[in-house]
């Protein structure tokens, strides 16, 4: 890694914060409209937006809320803040996205490859400008300093437990469809992240 990487401008990190919570909010678009899940705190919101029928985006918002602080004490408030605006940014998208966007024919397997490859790219994006969606991935760390377990098993294990939970509540078919995005979602993003250049929770 450089010695003194360059920094991205406000303007950038605007850019690419918007940029990448709005591929995130449309990903989720053709998940639900296709009843299909995936994992982490987004997944974990969309199982509660299918069973409540509240919105997915008040859901997101609301459970990433607690995370903050741990993000806070692991990472710092700049990291927070910039977060907190990528989670805002894409449950206001998500509430207005289907205003906007309808699909007259979505195969299931199409919806969950292209929300794969949507989301990884989006996530790509928002990594790259110190920012997270996900509340799950700094609880893993949090869990990581304090015990040892390592997070990328914790989040794994949360994953598993979520659609164990969608295995139990849905069409078996539809979940194996959204294990094929999930597994997408992870390969675009260890494929193409630079974890030296960029840091990512």
């Amino acid at each position: 890694m450089p010695e003194n990487p360059p920094r991205h401008t406000l303007l950038q990190d605007a850019q690419g914060i918007l940029t990448g919570s709005m591929l995130c909010a449309f990903s989720v678009l053709m998940l639900k409209d296709q009843g299909l899940v995936t994992g982490q705190t987004a997944g974990t919101a969309v199982l509660i937006s299918y069973l409540s029928g509240w919105s997915f985006g008040l859901i997101f918002f609301l459970l990433n809320l607690p995370f903050y602080w741990f993000g806070y004490m692991r990472v710092g408030g700049v990291f927070v803040l910039k977060s907190l605006a990528a989670v805002a940014l894409m449950s206001v998208f998500s509430a207005i996205l289907p205003h906007y966007v309808m699909f007259d024919y979505l195969h299931p397997l199409a919806a969950s490859v292209l929300a794969g490859l949507t989301a990884g790219t989006g996530l790509i994006a928002i990594f790259r400008h110190g920012a997270s969606l996900g509340g799950i991935g700094i609880v893993g760390l949090y869990v990581q300093d304090s015990t040892g377990f390592r997070a990328g098993w914790f989040q794994m294990a949360v994953d598993a437990l979520i659609f164990l939970v969608a295995f139990l509540l849905l069409d078996p078919r539809l979940v194996a469809y959204s294990l094929i995005g999930a597994l997408i979602v992870n390969l675009t993003i260890a494929v193409n992240h630079r974890r030296d250049y960029y840091i990512a929770y």
